[in-house]
């Protein structure tokens, strides 16, 4: 079934200690050797370029479904998805209210103290609960976040005794935010069927599962230039769903062989292709590696829903025409989530997998 159980056991982690409390300690009191296991040697090996970051395509999901604009805004789509992988989706319809109270819960979620908290803890073998993830050896860098991470679609993929019973509203919140996202989801995948002429059925099942991560940024007073929140990977998803809970700048995608940071327009959703879209699209649509950079003095939170195929669906590139030469091989979906969770971060390692290779 779709709600099958078998998706929470594809991943195993390492536990590590918590960063939140790490951050806590005083500035004077705070040693290299605690953050040494954090400090990326390589993390300037590429440029950052700010004065890009306000090129990150905009599309308008109201002008999608308006006979007027509709081709116009899915020639934008289009082109969000060939060039950049990445766009802010505006106009979502996602109400104020179910927007506000996942901030709020997660907020106060996050505030809870550490024993509290714990009692959420990822289990060995599970990708759920509170802690890190990717985390497979005792000497690999750590990136500077806690986590937590919960199936929520369809509701029979649940696993309850994760769902946090503070703060008080939480698991309502998470309930009306996920089903509302999991229809922005399928409705955003129709339209990019649209921009590949092909029948919306194709992608519809490409929407089944979601997985929820609620990532929690603190500020590091150390050595913020030198630690990341998150490390440079693309998302093993078929289509993912950002919101900013404490919108610090943060997030950078890779483009040109440069860091974009990306700024977020406050009502926007930032939505990004995953492998398995590239994949399908035999990578026409690109899924872009991007990673997550510390402030000195402001935490920062956000939200990510990746969705995806069912557990043993498939993905095939869908070739334009008969000329064109395929590029990617037929995936199953659980052997690449496997694959994808079964490295540490390092770039689209696991997506190179899915490649022919050209002779």
């Amino acid at each position: 079934s779709d709600g099958d159980s078998r998706w929470s056991k594809l991943g195993t982690t390492l536990p590590v200690r918590n960063v939140q409390a790490l951050a806590a300690v005083a500035a004077g009191e705070l040693t290299g050797d605690a953050i040494e296991r954090y400090i990326q040697p390589d993390i300037d090996a590429d440029a950052v370029i700010p004065a890009h970051s306000d090129e990150v395509p905009v599309i308008d999901l109201g002008r999608l479904t308006d006979a007027e604009s509709v081709e116009a805004e899915t020639a934008k789509l289009r082109f969000a998805c060939e060039e950049w992988g990445f766009f802010q989706l505006v106009n979502h319809g996602v109400p104020d209210e179910i927007i506000l109270a996942i901030r709020r819960d997660i907020e106060k979620f996050f505030q809870l103290p550490l024993d509290v908290k714990n009692a959420y803890a990822q289990r060995q073998g599970d990708l759920q609960g509170y802690g890190q993830a990717f985390i497979l050896s005792h000497d690999q860098k750590l990136d500077w976040a806690d986590m937590f991470g919960l199936y929520t679609q369809p509701p029979q993929a649940r696993d309850m005794s994760f769902w946090p019973s503070q703060p008080p509203m939480f698991r309502n919140s998470i309930e009306e935010y996920s089903s509302k996202l999991m229809k922005l989801a399928r409705s955003v995948a129709t339209f990019i069927a649209k921009t590949l002429d092909i029948d919306p059925e194709l992608v519809a099942d490409k929407i089944v599962v979601q997985y929820v991560r609620m990532n929690y940024y603190p500020p590091c007073t150390l050595m913020p230039e030198k630690v990341l929140g998150f490390s440079p990977h693309s998302d093993g998803s078929f289509l993912t769903i950002l919101l900013e809970i404490i919108s610090v700048q943060g997030l950078q995608i890779r483009r040109h062989g440069a860091w974009i940071p990306v700024k977020p327009l406050a009502n926007a959703l930032l939505v990004n292709v995953g492998d398995l879209l590239e994949i399908m699209t035999n990578g026409k649509y690109k899924s872009i590696e991007h990673r997550v950079t510390i402030n000195a003095h402001k935490e920062r939170l956000s939200i990510s829903a990746f969705h995806v195929p069912k557990y043993d669906g498939i993905v095939s590139p869908l070739l334009g025409t008969t000329e064109e030469k395929v590029l990617y091989k037929t995936t199953k979906v659980e052997e690449y989530s496997r694959l994808y969770l079964s490295k540490k971060l390092d770039g689209k390692r696991a997506q190179d997998h899915a490649k022919l290779s050209q002779t």
